[in-house]
């Protein structure tokens, strides 16, 4: 489904070189996979969830969503298929639940076109998933940050809600879903709401996911498959029970792999 392919990428290095970020990653995420990116700070993350989602575009190498290349993906046709879930969400101004999740439609909607009954329709499946129907008029400000993680997932999830099958023939194609760290600025509390969305997104939706973490019990609670990000390139890639091991912790996170082993999912 997405396909990565000896991608480097450095801000600010037109050759790539020493400021390179992503330095020749390749990497496979198949339908259905939930895949984390984990890795510490400053490893890459963003810059790859960028770089799959076009918002950046490679220095070297290429990036294929369902075989055309990334760049070649008109923007609109792009996002009606992959939706990104940022780090964080500051809104200008007050908007209320219902305003927010709406603004997921944008790439379903023409130049000054307003939402119809299937926008709605849409909007009011995706805050039903994410268990957040309750505060549709409320303002997205008052909501908790767990709450309003949540918000901003269902936006994710009615930008891709592509309307009934028998009008659009994209609706049985599958979705990508990018989370940039969904679980930083949460306690765990909203941690455990966001994993168990996830789980349950992904279970019912059959969602492919793509999810940023430095977290490893969030990360082996919700993915099955990791690729672990240390500067710039992939140390492994695999299922979590060959990934999450003291050695490559440690190796990634440049600890001793006996103190990494007391912090591992059990």
């Amino acid at each position: 489904m997405l396909q990565v392919v000896d991608v480097s990428f450095g801000y600010g290095s037109a050759g790539g070189g020493a400021a390179d970020v992503i330095r020749h990653v390749t990497c496979d995420i198949a339908r259905g996979d939930v895949v984390g990116i984990l890795g510490p700070n400053g490893s890459g993350k963003t810059t790859l969830l960028k770089l799959l989602s076009g918002a950046l575009t490679p220095q070297s190498g290429m990036i294929r969503f369902d075989g055309k290349s990334v760049a070649a993906w008109p923007r609109r046709a792009l996002a009606r298929r992959l939706a990104v879930v940022p780090q964080s969400s500051s809104l200008t101004f007050d908007y209320s639940v219902l305003e927010v999740v709406l603004m997921g439609r944008y790439a379903h909607l023409g130049a000054f076109e307003l939402e119809g009954p299937r926008d709605l329709a849409a909007a009011s499946a995706a805050l039903e998933a994410t268990g957040v129907s309750a505060f549709i008029t409320r303002p997205f400000r008052s909501l908790s940050g767990g709450e309003q993680q949540r918000v901003i997932i269902a936006a994710a999830l009615a930008q891709l809600d592509p309307g009934p099958a028998a009008d659009n023939p994209a609706a049985s194609a599958a979705a990508v879903l990018v989370l940039d760290e969904p679980t930083a600025s949460l306690d765990l509390k909203y941690q455990l709401e966001v994993a168990a969305l996830l789980r349950r997104l992904h279970a019912e939706r059959g969602v492919t996911m793509v999810i940023s973490t430095h977290d490893l019990r969030f990360a082996a609670a919700v993915c099955t498959r990791l690729l672990l990000l240390s500067r710039g390139r992939i140390i492994a890639d695999g299922p979590l029970e060959e990934v999450l091991t003291p050695r490559l912790i440690g190796e990634v996170f440049e600890i001793d792999p006996d103190m990494a082993a007391p912090v591992l999912p059990r």
